[in-house]
C-alpha cells in the first residue's frame, strides 16, 4: 500500500452528484457501507476500507484512514491524517484528529478527542470529555472519562 493513490476514494458505481457536497473546503462523497446502507461523508483525499462502516451524519475527511471493521458513528469525525482501524468504535461527538491512531477493540464516545500523536489501543474505553493527546497513549482495559486530560508521553493502562 505505499502507492497513495490505493488511498484515494472514489464514489460507489451508481451514485450520482447528489451523493457529492463540499463540507470544510473538500469534496466528500458518501461512503456505501458493508451492509449495502449509504454512509457518511468521505473526503476524495481520506480513505475508508470497504469493511469499514460510517454512519449517514459522521465524517472522514482530509488524509484520514479508517479501515478494518472500525466503525465512525454518530456524529463522529476523522480527520487530518488519523487512523481508526481493527474493531475500534468511534461515536456521539467524539473526535480522532491531527496524526492519532485508535485501534483494536477500543470504543471512544462521547465529546472526546484524540490527537497530535496520541494512540489509543486495546480494550481502552475513553469517553465523556477526556483528551488525549501530544505523544500520550491510552491502552489495555484503561478507563479514561470525566475532563481528564492525558498528554506528553504519558501511558495508561488499567483503570484511570
Amino acid at each position: 500500500m505505499s502507492d497513495s493513490s490505493t488511498f484515494i476514494n472514489q464514489p460507489a458505481s451508481g451514485s450520482d452528484e447528489s451523493d457529492i457536497e463540499v463540507l470544510f473546503g473538500q469534496r466528500c462523497h458518501r461512503h456505501h457501507n458493508p451492509n449495502g446502507s449509504l454512509g457518511g461523508w468521505v473526503s476524495e483525499t481520506a480513505y475508508v476500507a470497504p469493511t469499514a462502516y460510517v454512519d449517514p451524519k459522521a465524517q472522514v475527511l482530509d488524509y484520514a484512514k479508517v479501515y478494518g471493521n472500525a466503525r465512525v458513528l454518530d456524529n463522529a469525525r476523522v480527520y487530518g491524517h488519523a487512523e481508526v482501524y481493527g474493531y475500534a468504535w468511534i461515536f456521539g461527538h467524539a473526535r480522532v484528529f491531527d496524526y492519532a491512531q485508535v485501534y483494536g477493540n477500543v470504543r471512544i464516545f462521547g465529546h472526546t478527542m484524540v490527537f497530535d500523536h496520541a494512540k489509543v489501543y486495546g480494550d481502552a474505553r475513553i469517553f465523556e470529555d477526556a483528551q488525549v493527546f501530544e505523544d500520550a497513549q491510552v491502552f489495555g482495559t484503561a478507563w479514561l472519562y470525566g475532563n481528564a486530560r492525558i498528554c506528553s508521553t504519558v501511558r495508561i493502562s488499567g483503570t484511570a
